[in-house]
């Protein structure tokens, strides 16, 4: 069971639903093929003078035929594509979920793209593959084997010369596995960047087009696009060859059947009877199979999408306590030692404390880590060896998401939704009233501005606030902070890129916000750091304090 889940990235009851599935698609497959038996017996009995005799059992048969094919098919359907579908929701949001829990260090490894293909994309295909392709393949080469098996039961000689080319077909295909997924997995990357090649024109062409550099970028999305079509092409090939040799091998079947059929008949080994139900056997017996081996090729590129969901949901979650201890509000660095993925050492041992009621400069050259500082604070990662307190309680015991309601956070770079302006405010703490969020809106100067939008309060600013300017939209993630009034502020040099006029409003939000608060400042120019009680200066990974 568990080696199904991890397979196909399912969850309990999703692996249960697909062992279930397959038993629903064998027992469909020999309904399917019961009426053959039916039929050798009639025209046995035809043949043998005796269908008066037999006229009941016939028309019972029919009946009972009839009433397990409606409720084999009834099954076959619920267990294949209504399971499957509920378990795509059940996959979707369990994705949902453990992308909420994962440390944001993964995320610097994924792009947008990479993600987005695997949401969406690959969990399309499994819920594809899991509704049309895995169960019928499973439940045809059961059944398939099952029938077979009994038709040694009637004439050993006449099964063997049947059923021969079912292993070596089931060899073929299984040899193609390894081919296969290697096609797959490049195609699965080709689509990727291909993806994200277009989502980078979408995203720079005003900028593209500012420079004249649109027909060159073009020319690389266009490359881009050729790459996963000679891949997709590639793919199809691969499958080609395997899959319609194994095909073929199977039709080679009826063909043997037929042959020694007629040479057991002259010799008098078999009789027209059985001669008559192994060729009517020979023509069905494949069918199930061939069908299913058509798709085969999708349920193998199938485990790249799975691997894909799957460095997802078997990602180390960060975890800790709900259980909130803190006293006061001072954060306390102790010899944090960090670094990003690639392995380059960005902290080698900070230590240094931002007091409650303290306004804590950080500065430093571009790249020294002074927002790598901010993030650890909040726990956005994990150090890798030291340990940062809050009030005394070491955060990385801490629920993130616990911890974080200890946090407002400010930065540069400010995301927003295409909703309301009162929505987007909103978030800073979702049970405030309608009141409560324009206050805080005033706290940060956002009335003047909004009240002057098309429909005020309720304007949808568009996605990530494309509607707004630079600072109206800092002014909403300001009113943000003062909205979710959390003891601890970060703020990451929020007016940097904002004209005089603009800088100067934020400014004096942001001096009512932090009033009282722990404060850590992530400053890029100095007359920024006037007003700070303590600066410390972040340098070759380095903590040294000032004032």
């Amino acid at each position: 069971m568990t080696n199904l889940q991890q397979k196909y990235a399912l969850s309990d009851e999703g692996a249960k639903s697909m062992i279930i599935a397959s038993v629903a698609n064998v027992f469909y497959n020999l309904t399917l093929f019961s009426p053959v038996f039916l039929l050798y017996m009639l025209i046995k009995d035809i043949l043998a003078g005796t269908l008066a005799d037999n006229a009941t059992f016939y028309v019972s048969g029919i009946c009972i035929w009839i009433a397990l094919m409606v409720l084999t098919a009834v099954w076959q359907y619920n267990s294949c594509f209504y399971s499957t579908y509920k378990e795509s929701g059940v996959r979707r949001v369990a994705l949902a979920e453990k992308l909420r829990k994962l440390p944001l260090s993964f995320f610097a490894k994924k792009d947008d793209a990479d993600l987005t293909s695997a949401l969406m994309d690959d969990a399309a295909s499994i819920e594809q593959a899991s509704s049309h392709f895995i169960p019928q393949l499973i439940g045809s080469i059961i059944s398939t084997c099952i029938l077979s098996a009994c038709l040694f039961f009637v004439n050993w000689k006449m099964a063997l010369a049947a059923v021969w080319v079912l292993p070596l077909s089931l060899l073929i295909v299984a040899f193609s596995q390894k081919v296969q997924y290697r096609l797959g997995k490049k195609k699965s990357v080709a689509a990727v960047e291909m993806t994200e090649k277009i989502q980078e024109c979408l995203d720079t062409v005003r900028d593209l087009r500012q420079n004249n550099a649109e027909d060159g970028y073009f020319q690389e999305v266009k490359a881009k696009i050729k790459d996963v079509e000679k891949r997709m092409l590639w793919n199809e090939l691969g499958t080609g060859i395997f899959v319609t040799n194994a095909e073929m091998l199977l039709k080679l079947g009826i063909a043997t059947t037929a042959l020694f059929g007629a040479m057991y008949l002259k010799s008098g080994d078999l009789t027209v009877l059985d001669f008559f139900l192994f060729l009517i056997i020979a023509a069905r017996l494949y069918d199930p199979l061939l069908t299913s081996l058509e798709h085969f090729a999708a349920i193998i590129s199938l485990d790249v999408n799975c691997e894909r969901l799957n460095s997802i949901l078997l990602h180390k979650e960060m975890t800790g306590s709900e259980d909130l201890k803190v006293s006061g509000g001072d954060i306390d660095f102790q010899d944090v030692k960090f670094s990003y993925q690639d392995g380059r050492k960005v902290l080698d041992g900070v230590s240094f404390t931002a007091k409650q009621g303290e306004v804590t400069a950080l500065i430093g050259p571009s790249g020294s880590g002074k927002t790598t500082v901010s993030r650890l604070a909040a726990r956005f990662w994990d150090v890798d060896s030291g340990r940062i307190t809050v009030g005394g309680q070491d955060i990385s015991k801490v629920e993130p998401e616990k911890l974080m309601s200890l946090y407002s956070i400010v930065f540069q770079d400010v995301t927003l939704f295409n909703n309301t302006v009162l929505e987007n405010i909103r978030i800073g703490n979702k049970n405030a009233t309608d009141d409560e969020v324009k206050r805080a809106a005033a706290l940060a100067n956002c009335t003047e501005f909004v009240e002057n939008l098309p429909d005020k309060w309720q304007t949808v600013i568009g996605e990530n606030g494309k509607k707004l300017s630079g600072g109206e939209r800092q002014r909403i993630s300001i009113a943000r902070a003062f909205l979710k009034d959390a003891p601890i502020i970060l703020l990451d040099e929020a007016s940097a890129s904002l004209d005089v006029e603009n800088e100067t409003l934020i400014q004096q939000s942001l001096s009512k916000l932090i009033a009282g608060k722990t404060v850590i400042l992530i400053a890029h120019r100095m007359r920024t750091v006037a007003g700070a009680d303590k600066i410390v200066v972040i340098k070759d990974g380095k903590a040294e304090e000032g004032k």
